[in-house]
């Protein structure tokens, strides 16, 4: 690997560790901390990822196919999950989902943006993935009842924008 390939992934990995702390330590319905964060940097991890997503292509859509390019592609990928935990809260009789839930998801969607923002300030491009997080799910790399996956690069042009739909 050239000098300043090394450098970049050092880079990368280091705004990776800065993800999971913004993650860790974003805002948090009623205080409850149920966001769970793992660093995928090893090739071998990443490529069990991406292999995972074409499989379950098979099952929920060529989109899985799709992303699992651009997760093979990353130097590093962020998984951000969360626990559903319970904290006796009354669900309003309107609601069709109920409140324990609702704020859960809250949670790990502040913790998302909060991850997103800090790759973003340090000019690394990421991009949100429902799909990479299913996979991790399946291959029970975070023990979580959500989970997305953020993968990360440096490159000139984002590998993550203009993407071939449908995927070759």
């Amino acid at each position: 690997m050239s000098e300043s390939r090394e450098l970049m992934k050092e880079a990368v990995l280091q705004v990776a560790k800065l993800m999971a702390i913004s993650a860790i330590t974003a805002p948090k319905a009623r205080g409850v901390d149920n966001i769970i964060v793992k660093i995928l940097s090893r090739e071998e991890e990443i490529e069990l990822l991406a292999k995972k997503m074409e499989e379950l292509s098979e099952i929920y859509g060529d989109f899985f196919k799709r992303d699992a390019q651009n997760i093979r592609k990353s130097i590093a990928v962020v998984l951000i999950g969360c626990k559903i935990i319970s904290v006796n809260l009354k669900t309003p009789p309107q609601w069709k989902i109920d409140a324990e839930t609702v704020h859960n998801i809250v949670n790990l969607g502040i913790a998302l943006g909060s991850a997103v923002k800090t790759s973003s300030i340090h000019n690394v491009d990421n991009r949100i993935m429902f799909s990479a997080g299913v996979a991790a799910q399946e291959l029970k790399m975070l023990d979580v009842d959500y989970a997305f996956a953020i993968p990360l690069n440096v490159s000139s042009k984002s590998i993550y924008f203009d993407r071939v739909w449908p995927p070759k």
